[in-house]
Formats: C-alpha cells, sequence, structure tokens
C-alpha cells in the first residue's frame, strides 16, 4: 500500500504561544501521578508502608473525606475526574511544595475562572480515550469511530492550551502559571490528529479516497464497473418488462452480486442466466443475466480490494496511536489535573472558601520570635465541611451528582481572598475558632457529651487533609496550619467480635499502631483517650502516652473526661487545655471552643433535665461527693459558670449603657430640631447636659470594666472560702455604681410642691429632664414613685420628682386631652399584678437587666409547648432571680396561658407585666 502523498507530507504543527509549545514527549519520562494520601516516613525503619497505607484509610474513612470528595464530584466536568472524585482518589501533596502547588493551581483557576466566565472554559469534550489506547497497544486494529473519538480528544485538549494561553497573554502571567505549567511539556499529537482528519471523514464515520493512492484507485475502478453493471441490468429489465417477465423493471443484490427479477413462467427470457434466489412464493426469480457475470466478480473483487485496504489504512493509523500511547496519557493525566483544578475553584466559590497558608518549621520559629503569642494554627470561623455541604446542597439547587458540567457559583467582584460568593453566608454549622500556640504538642479537650468535642477535632483532620488536597476552607480571613506528612486518627468503637477485641482493646491497639507510625510531621487525633477501663489506670495511660506523643509529633488532639489530663499544663508549657462551651440554664452546647479552659462533663445536670428520677440523682452527687472529698472540680465548674455569668450580665449592662447613650442622643437632637428658635444660651446648656451625661456613662462604664479587672485578678489569688464572698463584693460594687450615676435633679422648681403632687393620665406637665418640656401623663404607677410620659413619639418611664404641674392658666386648656386618655387607659387597663399580695418582705432581687441567660421566648410556640418551656425556666432560675417571659402581641394565647402559670406557680413570688417600653415581656421574681 502506497500513501497519499499529501498524507505523506504532513509536518510537525506549528508553534504556539509562550509557555504552550508543542514539543515531543520522551518515551522515557513517566508521567507524573498524583497518590492518595499514603506518604511514606521519613525513617523507614521505624514504620511499615504497609501499615502507614491501612491508616491512614482508616483514618480518612473516619473522618468522612469519601464524603467530602463527593461535594467536589458535581464540579468535575469530564468523566475521568469524576471518576477519581467518586473513589476519593484526588491528588494529595505528598510535600508541603507539592501541596502548595495545588493550592497556586487553585487559586489560579479562579482567576481563570472569573476571566472566562463570559465563555467558560468547555473541558467535558475531554473524552476518556484511556481503553482505546490500551487496545492500539494490544495489536488490536481501531475502527473509525475508535480513531475520531482520539482525533477530537487531540483536537479538545489543544483548544484548552490555546484559550488557557490566550487569556494569560491578556492578563497577568504569573496569575496563570500554575495552570499554564501543568499542560507545559505536553506533546498535543497535532501530526497524529491531521493525519486522522485526512484519512476519516468523522461527520460521516468512512475513510476518505485520498487515504492512499491505491485507495483511491480502487474506488475509481469500482465506480466504472458498477456504472456499467447498472446499465446493463438496467436494459435487461426493461427487455424483460416490456415481454410480460416482470410488472415493473426490478434491480436488486442477491448474494452479493446484482441482478434482475422475473417471473418464473417468463425463466426463458434470460438464457444462460444463473438463478441467485427465489422469492417465497416462488412466483420471481433473482436472475443474474449472463452478460452480467463477469462485471459481479469484477465487483465482488474489487470490493475485497477496497476493504483490504481500508483495513490497512486503519492498521497504520493504529500503529501511530500505539506508538504515542505513553505520551497521549501523560496528555490525558494532565488534562485531568486541570479539570480537578476548576473543580476544587468551583468548590471554594460554592463554600465561599479561602486559601490556606501551610507553615513550615522554619516559619513557625521566625513568627514566634517575633511574638509572644505567636499562632502555629490560626483558623478562624471554620464551618464542618460535611455539614456546610450537607446545608447548601438542602438550602440550593445543588448541581446534581451526575453534572459533568458544572455552572460556577459565586464569585463576581474578582476578589480572589477571600471569595465573595453570591450566597448569602450561613451560621449554620457553627463556625468554630482553632487556634493553637507555636510551641504547643498536645492539646487537650475536655466537656460535656454532645458538646462538640469530636466534631472540632474532625473539622481540624479535615482542614488539614484538604489545604495538602489544595481545596480551599470554609473559614473565616486566612487560615494558617502546618504541613503534616500524616493525618492520624482513633476516633469511634474500634471494638471487633471477629478478632476478639474489646472496645478498651481495639482502642488502645489502634493507638500503638498509631505510635508505631507518627513522625515529626504528623497530626494525630484521639478521641476519649483512655477510656473503657478503670478511671484510674485510665488517667495514668493516657498521661503516660501523652507524654510520649509530646515528644513525636508535630500535634496531637485529644478528647477526655478525665479532669486530671487537664492539669498536664501546670507541669509542663507544651500541654494546651479547651474546653467545649456548655449552658447550664439552656442545658444546650454552644459548640464554642474555650481555649486555656477546662470543661465539666455536667452528666447530672443533663441526666436531670432529661427526667431521670430525683432520687438516683441525688445519690449520684452523694458518690460524687465521697469520691472527691475537697470537691475541687465541682468548685471549678461552680465557679467557671459563674464567671461567665458575671461576664455576660456585665456585657449586658454594657450593651444597655450604649443603648441608654443612643436614645440619650436621639433625644438630643429631637430637642435641638424642635428649639433652634431658643436663645443661644439655651442651646449651649444642652449641649453642655448633653456632654455631661456622655461623660458620667464613660465614667460608669470605666468604673464597671476596673470593677471586673479587679474581679479576675483576685480571683487568680483567692481560695475557695473567699469565692462567694468576691461575687457578691463585685455584685455590691457595680450597683453602687448604676445607682451613683442615675440621673439626679437638676433643676429646682418653685411654683408647685412637687412632694406632694399627683399627676393623672392625659394631664400636662413640665419634665425637669428636658428643659421644662411639656409632655403628656401616659400612666401613673400606684406600685413606685414613677409616671410614664410621653413626649413626641418617645414614651419613657420618669420619677415623680422630676414631673412639675402646669400653671392653673395652662391646666384649663388639657382638660379635654386629659378625659380623653382617661377613656383610653380604661379601655387598655391590664390584668391586676399579683405582686401586691405577695409582696410582704424586703427581698434583693439585684439590677433588674435582661440577658438571653434569664429570658425564655415563648413566640411562636403552641400553648403546651409554651407551658413545658415556662415550667423548665422557672424551676431553672436560682433563688431571689428573675425571669424575662417574652410572649408577644399576636392572638394573647400565650400571654394570657402565662399569666395564670405565673399566679398558681409556688416559685414565682410576684410578677410585672409588660410595660410601654417592653410591650409582650413579662418579668417573674423567683422565691
Amino acid at each position: 500500500m502506497q500513501l497519499s502523498t499529501y498524507f505523506l507530507s504532513l509536518q510537525n504543527p506549528p508553534s504556539l504561544s509562550y509557555r504552550h509549545r508543542l514539543c515531543h514527549h520522551s518515551l522515557s519520562k513517566r508521567p507524573f501521578r498524583h497518590k492518595l494520601i499514603c506518604s511514606l516516613a521519613n525513617s523507614a525503619d521505624q514504620r511499615s508502608s504497609e501499615l502507614v497505607t491501612t491508616l491512614q484509610s482508616e483514618t480518612l474513612k473516619t473522618l468522612e473525606w469519601p464524603s467530602l470528595c463527593n461535594y467536589l464530584s458535581p464540579f468535575t466536568s469530564t468523566s475521568m475526574a469524576f471518576s477519581l472524585t467518586k473513589a476519593a482518589a484526588i491528588p494529595v501533596g505528598q510535600s508541603r511544595e507539592e501541596s502548595q502547588k495545588l493550592l497556586d493551581q487553585t487559586t489560579s483557576a479562579l482567576h481563570a475562572l472569573e476571566a472566562l466566565k463570559s465563555e467558560p472554559l468547555d473541558l467535558s469534550v475531554i473524552e476518556d480515550v484511556s481503553e482505546i489506547l490500551h487496545s492500539a497497544a494490544s495489536g488490536q486494529v481501531l475502527t473509525v469511530r475508535e480513531l475520531c473519538r482520539v482525533r477530537r480528544m487531540l483536537g479538545a485538549a489543544r483548544a484548552v492550551s490555546e484559550k488557557l494561553a490566550a487569556i494569560a497573554e491578556g492578563g497577568s502571567l504569573e496569575r496563570y502559571t500554575p495552570l499554564l505549567e501543568i499542560l507545559q511539556g505536553c506533546n498535543f499529537q497535532l501530526e497524529l490528529e491531521r493525519k486522522i482528519g485526512f484519512c476519516i471523514d468523522c461527520s460521516l464515520s468512512t475513510i476518505l479516497g485520498r487515504a492512499s493512492e491505491e485507495l483511491e484507485l480502487i474506488r475509481e475502478e469500482r465506480k466504472r464497473n458498477m456504472e456499467n453493471l447498472d446499465s446493463l441490468l438496467k436494459e435487461v429489465s426493461v427487455s424483460i418488462f416490456q415481454a410480460g417477465g416482470i410488472d415493473k423493471p426490478l434491480i436488486t443484490k442477491r448474494r452479493s452480486r446484482m441482478c434482475v427479477g422475473v417471473k418464473a413462467t417468463h425463466k426463458y427470457l434470460l438464457p444462460g442466466g444463473v438463478v441467485l434466489n427465489v422469492s417465497s412464493s416462488g412466483a420471481t426469480y433473482f436472475m443474474e443475466p449472463k452478460e452480467a457475470v463477469e462485471l459481479n466478480n469484477m465487483e465482488v473483487k474489487l470490493s475485497n480490494s477496497e476493504k483490504a485496504e481500508e483495513m490497512a489504512i486503519l492498521s497504520l493509523l493504529t500503529s501511530e496511536i500505539a506508538e504515542s500511547e505513553a505520551e497521549i496519557k501523560y496528555l490525558l493525566d494532565r488534562l485531568i489535573e486541570v479539570d480537578l483544578a476548576f473543580a476544587r475553584a468551583a468548590y471554594a466559590q460554592w463554600v465561599n472558601g479561602v486559601c490556606p497558608i501551610l507553615s513550615s518549621k522554619e516559619s513557625e520559629m521566625l513568627i514566634s520570635n517575633g511574638a509572644d503569642n505567636a499562632l502555629s494554627i490560626d483558623i478562624e470561623g471554620m464551618q464542618h465541611p460535611l455539614l456546610l455541604g450537607s446545608f447548601l446542597s438542602n438550602s440550593t439547587d445543588f448541581i446534581t451528582s451526575n453534572s459533568m458540567g458544572p455552572s460556577v457559583l459565586g464569585n463576581k467582584s474578582g476578589e480572589m481572598t477571600p471569595i465573595k460568593s453570591s450566597k448569602v453566608v450561613s451560621n449554620f454549622p457553627i463556625p468554630i475558632d482553632i487556634k493553637v500556640q507555636c510551641g504547643t504538642r498536645v492539646v487537650i479537650i475536655s466537656g460535656p457529651n454532645t458538646g462538640g468535642k469530636t466534631a472540632s477535632m474532625k473539622t481540624l483532620g479535615l482542614a488539614s487533609i484538604m489545604s495538602k488536597a489544595g481545596m480551599y476552607l470554609p473559614a473565616k480571613k486566612q487560615p494558617r496550619l502546618p504541613w503534616f506528612d500524616l493525618v492520624l486518627a482513633d476516633i469511634g468503637d474500634s471494638q471487633s467480635l471477629e478478632q476478639s477485641l474489646s472496645t478498651f482493646s481495639g482502642h488502645i491497639s489502634q493507638i500503638c499502631e498509631i505510635l508505631e507510625v507518627a513522625s515529626k510531621e504528623s497530626l494525630v487525633l484521639i478521641d476519649e483517650i483512655g477510656s473503657g477501663t478503670d478511671p484510674s489506670e485510665g488517667v495514668a495511660l493516657s498521661t503516660s502516652i501523652l507524654q510520649y506523643l509530646k515528644n513525636r509529633v508535630n500535634l496531637a488532639f485529644v478528647t477526655t473526661h478525665y479532669a486530671d489530663l487537664s492539669r498536664l499544663k501546670e507541669m509542663d508549657p507544651q500541654y494546651e487545655n479547651a474546653a467545649m462551651e456548655f449552658s447550664l440554664e439552656t442545658l444546650q452546647p454552644t459548640y464554642q471552643i474555650l481555649w486555656g479552659r477546662t470543661g465539666d462533663s455536667n452528666a447530672l445536670t443533663i441526666s436531670k433535665s432529661i427526667g431521670f428520677d430525683g432520687n438516683i440523682i441525688e445519690r449520684a452527687k452523694m458518690w460524687v461527693e465521697s469520691l472527691m472529698p475537697e470537691k475541687q472540680q465541682e468548685r471549678k465548674g461552680v465557679l467557671q459558670q459563674s464567671l461567665m455569668e458575671e461576664r455576660n450580665r456585665l456585657e449586658a449592662q454594657f450593651k444597655r449603657a450604649e443603648s441608654l447613650h443612643a436614645e440619650i442622643m436621639k433625644l438630643y437632637h429631637e430637642v435641638r430640631s424642635e428649639a433652634e428658635n431658643l436663645e443661644e444660651r439655651e442651646r449651649a446648656l444642652r449641649v453642655k447636659e448633653t456632654q455631661k451625661v456622655e461623660q458620667e456613662l464613660n465614667a460608669a462604664k470605666s468604673q464597671i470594666e476596673t470593677v471586673v479587672q479587679e474581679f479576675e485578678n483576685q480571683l487568680q489569688t483567692a481560695n475557695s472560702e473567699e469565692f462567694n464572698s468576691l461575687v457578691k463584693k463585685s455584685e455590691s460594687a457595680i450597683n453602687s455604681i448604676l445607682k451613683v450615676h442615675q440621673p439626679g435633679d437638676s433643676f429646682s422648681f418653685t411654683e408647685t410642691d412637687t412632694s406632694s403632687y399627683q399627676p393623672v393620665s392625659g394631664e400636662q406637665v413640665h419634665l425637669k429632664g428636658l428643659g421644662n418640656k411639656l409632655a403628656t401623663v401616659v400612666a401613673a404607677s400606684e406600685d413606685d414613685d414613677t409616671v410614664l410620659v410621653q413626649y413626641g413619639k418617645i414614651r419613657v418611664r420618669v420619677e415623680k420628682s422630676n414631673v412639675r404641674p402646669i400653671s392653673s392658666s395652662q391646666r384649663n386648656n388639657v382638660i379635654s386631652s386629659r378625659q380623653s386618655f382617661e377613656r383610653q387607659g380604661e379601655q387598655s387597663r391590664e390584668v391586676p399584678s399579683n405582686s401586691d399580695a405577695t409582696e410582704s418582705g424586703a427581698i434583693t432581687y439585684g439590677p433588674l437587666i435582661q440577658t438571653s441567660k434569664n429570658t425564655v421566648d415563648l413566640r411562636g410556640m403552641r400553648v403546651e409547648e409554651a407551658e413545658i418551656q415556662l415550667d423548665m425556666a422557672i424551676s431553672a432560675r436560682g433563688s431571689n432571680s428573675v425571669l424575662f417571659i417574652v410572649h408577644g402581641m399576636g392572638t394573647g394565647v400565650i400571654k394570657e396561658r402565662a399569666l395564670e402559670m405565673l399566679r398558681n406557680h409556688p416559685r414565682v413570688m410576684k410578677y410585672e407585666q409588660e410595660n410601654p417600653l417592653n410591650y409582650g415581656c413579662t418579668v417573674a421574681y423567683i422565691k
């Protein structure tokens, strides 16, 4: 066979743009492939690669890495990358440099997504031709369709390269260098692509005659022979028709030979003809005329020659593909890398992710030398990727798992760090902060069950693996964490009946294997260390394990219920304590990590809230006291809770002061706008009074902060007997500060004796605090010396001593308005409170400040549910405390039921219904 001259003269493709020149790839060069996390040890004599692989596989399964990769799969475009993500086999860096390279590729892909948003890069046309390459290499001749698939893949790969090169030339080359480097050095087989296109018409799936000179000659000869044969058969069929031997001229093909149809009764019309076939009825014969025998023989010969020549062309093209198998596979691997880089970029936009910083030991040393509180791990606002993915999938139109061409979500602003997603950022899952100081080797997390200890530890593990795989983290700012060669985890029950392992045995066996393979660059995660055995032995064994880990790994995170482990920090600064915050009032975890603190299990409190028998709880408390005579842990828990309540109370007071300041400023501006016509002296006086109020507020804030700071300093040196006295002393000091800074009496009046004056509803009065402005009395309280007045749109309760009646000449002008207010008061009169009946002694309830801890919100609940919540809230409050019940306005059903419960509840001393400053809220005083 001799190929066409044009076919033989095809040359190598011309050079393309910078960094995308097509060059032949050496067959001796192995394609670079990322492996799944299976980092080998630096000291191979201490650990087995097989054990490392097994432990890493178990860790990935424990941390649910396959599920996270499953969220990445919809963002892939090619079937090859889709399969890798479904199998959790995406590339993960085996060194810090490789992981940083993957992160750079993701960042570059994000820039490319922004640059190509009008014409996105279509990678879905890249077909998987691995099986075709294998068939060609094994000696099987490829079909026309298979050759066309290879040609389409090569053309699509070249188009991707040219498009990336085009955006690089049109923008900043440095931004796209990581992507361009992926395809650098690839041979796009332009000559092979042209050969296939020259020989085959892929739209019709046929081999073109120009593929070889012999094929072209054969087809021309066959065409002439078919013309002669067709002309001959037409003449014969017409003559048979004219002789009545057939109803209409018929030319057909039987047994690969051309023939004519004739009635059985007129067979004689074709003397010497050959019968090739007979119709099913036997009435028609299909005969080959004697004159057509030689032409049919030639047709069969030429047809066989054409097929042989086409097979030879396919064999030649197959051999060329087989010779280029390694280069084409290398190109496919690089295209998969490009697809995964864009998938990671799209995922980053979906979760509103930020690029992590991978720190090294050298950088940690530099950071720690430059700052006293330098952090080796600084992750702020990290959300658990799996919980976040599940939330986003359920709350948005998530891309279906079978999608091969996902649309890019989010980022329209072009900002890359952090990425601005188009979605509304959600507070679920609850973000956590992970901050570990340089030099810390072991972090011990304590706290109650269901408090989030394990979830927080898994979040750190996933963050480490994601950063190694080049994925952005769903966090705030820019997270910093070390590069870990191994992430080893023992989380969950390792019990195995098949291997005769108990819970403790499985737990210890797993830790033993982890200790065997861990290195100075490893991250170790252990849940409930030392559990499942005698507590004293468990503490001793856990302490020894942690001492060993401290000198062998980069970082170890462990969770525990053993309080003794939290004391290790007192002996060695390489330990750090952390606690999961838990609210004893709501009996719910807050899922926040309190660094530098220890947490309590709160098992008895939780059991009581669930509904355990009271006798069981009391006996359990007696056992706790007998097992811990000094009750140090209980006192620590009470003290910590007290401090947190005090902190929250002070924060609430500070916010209330700020709110009061804002209201005063608003009032000041209203008064100023209405009194612009007053003399300059009055205007200056109001400004002076406002400044005085601000100074008093600042002074109050400063004094409160001083009391809090002094309280915290004294706690560090105080013994257990002084705790309660310190708390009471601080509360008394704060109450004194608040009382001192109450608004004073800065005006004097001589017109009327205000001590005996009793304002009534609807009456207009002068207010001292507003420069003797006129206001209208809304309601006068009979229980205390306050009165509710309205000035413009503002309603405020003031002391009666600050209210001055108007003159007798002015009083007649407001009689009608007072009567109107009296009628309104009768219509809106509230249900009488039982406070008078129950207030029999002088009981101190502390400042009446509403916080989240002393508030129960019943809005939106059913009546039955509201009864249960209110009863639980009353029972949970301590003696001589207040409870704010928010029932809203609504239909009033919840409010009526709440008031009925407060009237009849044995622990409610009295209650105050809603007031004009706090509609929809009732205050109960608890015995």
